[in-house]
């Protein structure tokens, strides 16, 4: 004859399974939400500058956030088929599920720290030198160089160019002379690094070597470090010379 104590009742446990199939749904329901929530956000920014900074600012931080949401999810659909429960079960299953949640999550978080900065960075630069169209015409506008744009930005932008804290973009409408100039930051993005490949290469500090004056052009050293492998480099950069601003008397100006 059976002990009926050595019985297992497989509906003893209905209660917290329940709990943990629901509970699993929702954390699956928010992750999936931020996702949503992002992209509704995203396509209602208009304007190509607009939207790379948002997306610069905030993707990478909604999937991690949704990541977290998927794996809590899962932590609870893993524990939600309980049929025997005891303390040394109890403790198995809680460390097992927080040391895979968590080596998945890690797992993640690599690759969107040094693999998806590849992926993003591309459609960045889509976004960056996407013509811009004129208000003026509806026509396109043109994006000009490095040299054609020094005659549109004052002595301060630059100034901050020299020093590559920030870079500008001069989009002109060349039929009427509407411009638009784009501010975007010189250390915003990493580049990809020569030892490991990833794309973590970047400027931890800059010091000017030689300034540059009205009559020669300075000397900029760049010192890099990669946040994955530790590598390190230094880089020479030619600053340009300074240019004279002419200022009209007021005689010229009367």
């Amino acid at each position: 004859m059976i002990d009926p104590q050595l019985v297992i009742d497989p509906h003893k446990y209905d209660a917290w399974n329940s709990l943990a199939l629901k509970s699993a749904f929702v954390f699956w329901a928010l992750g999936l939400l931020v996702v949503l929530g992002y992209i509704i956000k995203l396509s209602a920014v208009s304007g190509n500058k607009d939207k790379y900074d948002f997306i610069n600012r905030n993707e990478i931080r909604a999937l991690w956030i949704a990541t977290i949401g998927f794996i809590i999810g899962a932590c609870f659909f893993v524990n939600a088929n309980v049929v025997e429960l005891t303390t040394l079960w109890v403790f198995v299953r809680i460390f097992t599920t927080a040391m895979m949640g968590i080596l998945v999550a890690m797992i993640i978080q690599n690759l969107l720290k040094f693999y998806y900065p590849f992926f993003i960075e591309k459609r960045l630069k889509v976004l960056r030198y996407k013509p811009r169209v004129s208000p003026k015409t509806g026509k396109p506008m043109k994006l000009l160089s490095e040299e054609e744009e020094d005659s549109h930005l004052d002595e301060g932008m630059i100034a901050e160019e020299n020093v590559f804290s920030v870079d500008y973009d001069v989009w002109l409408d060349e039929e009427t002379g509407y411009k638009q100039v784009e501010k975007y930051s010189g250390h915003l993005h990493a580049i990809q690094c020569p030892e490991c490949n990833y794309q973590t290469f970047k400027v931890t500090r800059e010091e000017i070597i030689k300034a540059p004056s009205f009559t020669e052009e300075g000397e900029l050293m760049k010192h890099y470090l990669c946040s994955y492998c530790s590598y390190k480099a230094r880089k020479t950069v030619t600053l340009k010379q300074q240019i004279k601003v002419e200022e009209s008397s007021p005689a010229a100006t009367a």
